[in-house]
């Protein structure tokens, strides 16, 4: 057989980051299950790995992120020098012709916030499904290169991991690459690459300040996600996107990506987004705490009745605008419950069980650790409200089928027994209301280039208290009262949980997991638990109505909120609010 001239630049990416037409939460599920658990996920999507592919052997598929790179190296080299692969065909297309292979993970070692915890709660590898399909493809473009000699490029939000571990070698990446791949950083790089010259170990790529320098490709992407804005405003300790400039995506770029992605067989469409509420409140002259309501709504409307949409999903957000504007709540719901794939029957009042489920980080119940690490995500409010934010907040979103997936950081630096017990309270509170949401606890991560990252918190799971250990535990259950939605699921989790406990878990997570395991697993009563002294049993938080909260914000924000949920024109003064909130 003759041998393949290859492609000039070749782009690939874990299978597990591609896959798209599973269970909704299955990329998740990859990024948090530990490797020697794959068959779980085999069993509920036995047909997981099946992609599409392009008559040529391309991707029919990939992550956005890969995608714009795509996009970029295309308008730089021409598109017959650039092609999108998944690990299974990259024989296809790497030659000798081949100058470069560039790669997009977000979590090729597994170390984000929830795999680490999660792979190594379940037992002694830390590796999750996805980190161990990254080093398989890693060790595929290796014997490729030993015989052809191209660079290895990666880039992608998990980078920083190889940066930080130090462990180019090992997986023969030449160059690591943070930032955005529009960055002329990026372009000359890999005109480097194609010259065969050497590579930096490491490049900082600047992020794009302008709308005009972001690039939206017009091709399918993984999940149909689409980039809606970057960066944030809430000026979080611990996140390294809130970091970028805050920019709003225009409805047209949007449009047009949605467009593509129909052309190309895909039914459904995400909006990427640090927080959903965000998007062009900053053209609408608004602080960015008050949601642009109006060409919000007018933004999904647009994609939910696009022809060949069938669902719908909502990436992040935060809590706050729920009680800044509920109406905005119940008008996207009218909106986007019908084409929410995600069905929760267990709690949605929709006929089908339809539920929305954007991804809110609360991160604690501690007004203490909110004030340190997070004081913006309460604004407009003071952040001395925060555990009645997060409560009525939820109250309103359930109200509307909204059950969010919240995540909590457990062990971030300086966190107090008295702090953990703080989130206990509210996680035991959001039962006494009868309120809903998935907790997704995680360890804390000191993310590179964070106000944190040099901060020291809990590293490993033995480290960890048993308070710490219950919130984990108590998240989960209370978690599981929606995420499994039947009896029988729910007691043989329980008793699995247990059974692992014997046989591997109380070796690998040390002595103050074994009572909040107990717990969690139903097997003794919890009150049973709390008066044995076993578990903390919480403290009853006192209701306080969305009346009251709103009477808290300032007046000229009060101003504000009124006038966008109106859609009343702006006085010029309050133009500055976001100012004022910044001080």
């Amino acid at each position: 057989m003759r041998e393949s001239a290859g492609t000039l630049i070749v782009l690939t990416a874990p299978l597990t980051e591609s896959v798209d037409h599973a269970g909704f939460f299955i990329q998740m599920s990859l990024a948090s299950i530990p490797g020697w658990m794959e068959w779980v996920i085999d069993k509920k999507y036995p047909e997981w790995r099946s992609v599409p592919v392009a008559q040529n052997g391309a991707a029919g598929t990939a992550p956005a992120g890969l995608r714009v790179l795509e996009a970029v190296l295309v308008r730089e080299f021409g598109a017959d020098r650039v092609v999108v692969c998944y690990p299974d065909q990259l024989s296809q297309f790497i030659g000798p012709a081949t100058r470069a292979v560039a790669v997009s993970t977000h979590n090729p070692l597994g170390t984000t916030f929830a795999a680490g915890v999660y792979a190594s709660i379940f037992g002694s590898s830390r590796e999750p499904i996805n980190a161990i399909y990254a080093r398989r493809m890693f060790e595929t473009i290796r014997q490729h290169r030993e015989r052809y000699g191209f660079r290895v490029i990666l880039g992608g939000s998990g980078a920083w991991q190889i940066g930080e571990t130090g462990t180019h070698a090992e997986l023969g990446v030449d160059c690591v690459v943070n930032g955005r791949a529009e960055a002329k950083e990026v372009v000359a790089l890999f005109r480097r690459a194609v010259a065969g010259e050497v590579l930096p170990q490491a490049l900082d790529a600047h992020h794009p300040h302008d709308v005009s320098q972001l690039v939206v490709p017009d091709t399918r992407t993984s999940f149909g996600v689409i980039e809606m804005t970057t960066g944030c405003g809430r000026r979080c300790s611990f996140c390294a996107p809130d970091l970028n400039p805050r920019i709003s995506v225009p409805k047209g770029q949007i449009m047009k990506a949605v467009g593509a992605n129909v052309a190309a067989g895909n039914n459904q469409v995400s909006l990427a987004t640090e927080d959903m509420f965000v998007w062009r409140t900053d053209e609408a002259g608004l602080p960015f705490f008050v949601p642009n309501r109006t060409e919000l709504l007018d933004l999904y409307r647009s994609i939910a009745e696009y022809p060949g949409v069938e669902h719908v999903t909502l990436s992040h957000c935060t809590i706050a605008p729920a009680i800044v504007d509920p109406d905005l709540i119940r008008d996207l719901s009218a909106l986007l419950l019908d084409r929410s794939p995600i069905k929760l029957r267990a709690v949605s009042t929709h006929p089908e069980g339809r539920a929305l489920a954007p991804l809110i980080g609360i991160e604690t119940g501690s007004v203490r650790m909110a004030r340190q690490i997070m004081a913006g995500k309460a604004l407009p409010f003071d952040v001395s409200y925060w555990p009645h934010l997060v409560l009525e907040g939820l109250a309103i979103l359930n109200r509307y089928n909204w059950f969010p997936v919240c995540t909590l950081i457990v062990g971030a630096p300086g966190e107090t027994d008295e702090d953990s017990m703080a989130t206990l309270d509210l996680l035991y509170e959001t039962e006494r209301r009868g309120l809903h949401c998935m907790w997704v606890p995680s360890i804390f991560t000191p993310l590179v280039r964070t106000r944190l990252e040099k901060a020291n918190g809990v590293r490993e799971t033995r480290q960890l208290s048993m308070l710490q250990w219950q919130v984990i535990m108590k998240a989960w259950a209370v978690a599981s009262r929606i995420g499994l939605q039947t009896t029988w699921g729910k007691v043989s989790f329980g008793l699995g949980a247990l059974i692992l406990w014997a046989t591997r878990l109380r070796r690998t997570n040390g002595p103050n997991f074994t009572w909040p395991l107990v717990q969690f697993s139903s097997a003794v009563p919890e009150r049973w638990l709390q008066r044995a002294g076993k578990v903390y049993g919480g403290s009853p938080l006192p209701h306080i109505a969305r009346g009251e909260l709103m009477a808290a914000v300032r007046p000229q924000w009060r101003e504000a909120i009124e006038a966008a949920r109106e859609g009343r024109p702006r006085r010029a003064a309050a133009g500055r609010v976001w100012s004022m909130a910044a001080s």
